[in-house]
């Protein structure tokens, strides 16, 4: 971290007022758009030999830097726009973002908080299981597997990470 400097620049106000108030705005946006995207960086430092993620904090609520996509924008030219707005330098001079990979794809599936982090399955529609008597087979939805650990043990509920990739 002491190779990197840091300074302040003007507050960056969320658009929305209010979680409610964001999900409403997303709906309308849909609804005139379609399907709105999202990127967010992963920024790693190393301290102390360890590495470290960069995080914004707005009092107790931490998140990524990034934000909405443009109707039509690339991703990666996305995330450098909203990388130099949300931690560029104000003076002009450009920051020369080099994203290196998608590290994972999230979901929203309706206007409301949770993203699930898979898609999901496609299996044929109809199909014959043979399941040993022992044995129940049981359809455990990914929202309930992801950080679930308690119940489903620690491969099991990490499967929606796994295959966002």
């Amino acid at each position: 971290m002491k190779s990197y400097s840091f300074g302040t620049k003007d507050p960056n106000y969320e658009r929305d007022r209010s979680v409610p108030a964001r999900f409403q705005r997303l709906q309308e946006d849909f609804e005139k758009y379609g399907m709105r995207r999202s990127v967010e960086g992963v920024l790693l430092v190393h301290e102390h030999n360890l590495p470290h993620v960069l995080l914004l904090q707005l009092g107790t609520f931490f998140k990524l830097p990034g934000g909405e996509l443009h109707p039509g924008e690339e991703e990666l030219e996305g995330l450098k726009r909203l990388l130099s707005e949300m931690l560029g330098r104000t003076d002009g001079v450009p920051v020369g973002w080099i994203p290196e990979d998608c590290i994972g794809n999230w979901w929203r599936p309706n206007f409301e908080p949770p993203r699930y982090p898979y898609i999901p399955a496609h299996l044929p529609e109809k199909t014959f299981f043979a399941v040993p008597s022992n044995y129940k087979l049981v359809a455990a939805p990914l929202f309930e597997l992801f950080d679930n650990a308690r119940a489903y043990g620690p491969i099991i509920s990490s499967l929606p990470q796994v295959l966002s990739r």
